[in-house]
């Protein structure tokens, strides 16, 4: 304990019980000083113990520090130690857990898991108690541009259209044609009720018979801009491995998706994601060489945060949780994001299916899993597989609400009046769109692959198609409080929809959403004269 003492000088012990243990390399104590400067002006009281304990040793200190009841958070810093012991490498690491898989093994991973999960479970039930999360670097200037980020994540003021933008990237599923049509379907279903209406998302499909798959040469380059344009959040959903996420397979010829080469080329300067990998082995973080997770967070463009899967991970287990994390996010509206990933492990865990989402899920799987009897146990092991590579603290700014009022109907070529209220001045950009599951236009119809550069050139027109569901906009420049104006719908509108509201001010934004039907236009039939009786026409 004595070295615990030691560097508990850095950071002066808190006159009341600390809600945030931080286990740190001594030789990174310093670059982690503006991070910890930041946390105490918001009001965390913070305990700084060594990393040369053993991992048992450093649990010990959590849970006596977990006695007073303030404990929160649990933050560790620096890479994991990997199996093959190295002297250099143990000085710069924070040591993680392992235990024996039981349910993803006759999936084909290894018997063990490499989880953090351990450090937050106070009380052995395998259930984490406290948000926890590993800052991942391997030296000073790596774990310092870390730490840039995630301040100015939280105190820049950019407040622009990043906030309200899910990126989705998604590869093939290969589990047999019923079960990836019935994935396909949960996916759909969840990007409609899950995300609130108000928010933008965009879909990168690896399908080459999708919309949303973009000419595939160009495919790695689209999953790139996608993150680098900056958004809230970027999530792959597919096949990954320790260095690499899968392929787009297409007759002849397969293109890479993104692998460990491409964190280097990671430039997101605004609205750095939180990113999500529901992906095997992406955030294997205890190996000898780094993950693809841990590339992407040190890159100097990279996420500012990443949830990845440590082994072989599971379609139920990964759907489930990303449910509850949809709904912790955007309906409880917690205010860190460990604290997402905290309620939604609790979540998960319990049989009380909760949202129509979880419902449909275990029926699903209930159906069609390999693994149908061990559901409750699959579910159990997702909590030690899924890992925050980034810091459990991060603050998450959600918007205000703006109160938007439409007719709930409308004919198509008619033009529809909006009004709403912002508590604020600032760009409002008012807009009809169609709903996420619909496209504006047929998408087209690809029966057989030609390899030509004409029809690959195709895709991309096809995928910017799809991906914009905007009938109609306005762009307004409002002083706070009541606003309104008029949108043009256009005659080939169709259907649900939605009328949404964002606005970016200088210091916060808002967003709203209300849906309204769009009816047909009238046909206008002239009258026609019927003729008499005995005449000729």
């Amino acid at each position: 304990m004595h070295i615990v003492l030691v560097l508990l000088a850095v950071c002066a012990v808190p006159p009341e019980p600390a809600d945030t243990v931080i286990v740190c390399p001594r030789s990174l104590v310093a670059q982690l000083q503006p991070w910890i400067v930041h946390r105490q002006t918001q009001g965390h009281r913070l305990m700084l113990v060594s990393s040369e304990l053993s991992a048992e040793g450093i649990r010990a200190v959590i849970r006596e520090t977990a006695q007073s009841g303030a404990l929160k958070y649990v933050v560790l810093v620096g890479d994991a130690e990997p199996t093959e012991h190295d002297i250099h490498v143990r000085a710069r690491s924070t040591p993680t857990h392992r235990i024996q898989a039981k349910v993803n093994i006759h999936w084909g991973s290894e018997p063990v898991i490499a989880t953090d999960n351990w450090y937050a479970d106070l009380d052995d039930d395998q259930i984490p108690d406290v948000a926890i999360g590993r800052i991942t670097a391997d030296d000073p200037d790596e774990l310092a541009r870390i730490v840039r980020r995630i301040l100015a994540y939280e105190t820049v003021p950019d407040y622009g259209n990043w906030r309200r933008q899910i990126n989705f990237v998604a590869g093939v599923g290969g589990f047999g044609v019923l079960v990836d049509a019935i994935l396909q379907m949960a996916t759909k279903k969840f990007l409609t009720d899950g995300i609130p209406p108000a928010y933008n998302t965009s879909m990168t499909h690896a399908s080459w018979q999708s919309p949303y798959c973009p000419d595939p040469r160009r495919f790695r380059d689209m999953t790139l801009g996608r993150l680098n344009e900056g958004c809230l959040f970027w999530v792959y959903m597919g096949h990954g491995h320790r260095r690499y996420l899968d392929h787009v397979r297409v007759p002849g010829g397969a293109f890479p998706i993104m692998d460990i080469d491409d964190a280097r080329e990671l430039r997101s300067a605004r609205g750095s994601p939180i990113a999500l990998l529901l992906a095997c082995y992406a955030g294997a973080f205890d190996q000898p060489s780094d993950c693809l997770a841990e590339e992407m967070l040190r890159a100097p463009g990279g996420p500012v945060a990443v949830i990845c899967g440590s082994r072989v991970t599971m379609p139920y287990g990964m759907a489930v949780m990303s449910d509850a994390m949809m709904d912790e996010l955007f309906q409880q509206k917690r205010n860190t994001l460990g604290e997402v990933q905290l309620h939604a492990k609790r979540r998960m865990v319990s049989d009380d299916q909760g949202t129509a989402n979880r419902q449909l899920l275990d029926a699903i799987a209930s159906a069609v899993s390999p693994s149908a009897d061990q559901l409750r146990e699959e579910r159990i092991e997702h909590l030690s597989l899924f890992n925050l590579i980034g810091d459990p603290m991060l603050v998450i700014r959600h918007p205000e609400e703006i109160d938007l009022q439409c007719e709930s109907s409308i004919t198509a070529g008619e033009r529809l009046t909006v009004s709403g209220r912002c508590t604020f001045a600032g760009r409002a950009v008012i807009e009809l769109v169609c709903r996420r599951d619909r496209t504006k236009t047929p998408p087209p119809a690809r029966a057989n692959f030609i390899p030509t550069d004409e029809f690959l050139r195709s895709f991309q027109e096809a995928y910017r198609q799809a991906n914009d569901r905007r009938w109609a906009s306005q762009i307004l420049t409002i002083d706070g409080g009541e606003f309104q104006t008029e949108l043009a719908v256009p005659p080939e509108a169709r259907g649900t929809c939605y009328v949404r509201a964002f606005v970016d001010g200088p210091d916060g934004f808002a967003l709203g959403a209300t849906r309204v039907s769009v009816r047909r236009p009238r046909v206008e039939t002239a009258a026609v004269e019927k003729p008499k009786a005995g005449s000729v026409r």
